[in-house]
């Protein structure tokens, strides 16, 4: 099963400016959680612009890798 399938990714940001003209102590939220049970997985606050970069890498993993290869892949990650 694709990770697409079993996960779904929120990203909530500390304000309301885009990434590129965020205040430098914002702090953006990435939360990968499972369908099935409404458990969060993993969890991140990052700075705005590197919480971008993340949440777009995740997206595009999220649609080729499969849900187990897609976990241990980002369980390693700080």
């Amino acid at each position: 099963m694709k990770a697409k399938s079993a996960y779904r990714l929120i990203v909530t940001r500390g304000g309301r400016a885009p990434a590129l003209l965020a205040d430098a102590d914002r702090v953006d939220h990435i939360e990968v959680v499972d369908i099935d049970d409404g458990e969060v997985v993993l969890f991140w606050d990052l700075p705005p612009q590197a919480a971008s970069r993340r949440a777009r890498a995740l997206r595009e993993e999220l649609a080729q890798l499969d849900a187990q290869e897609f976990l241990a892949r980002w369980s390693t990650v700080d």
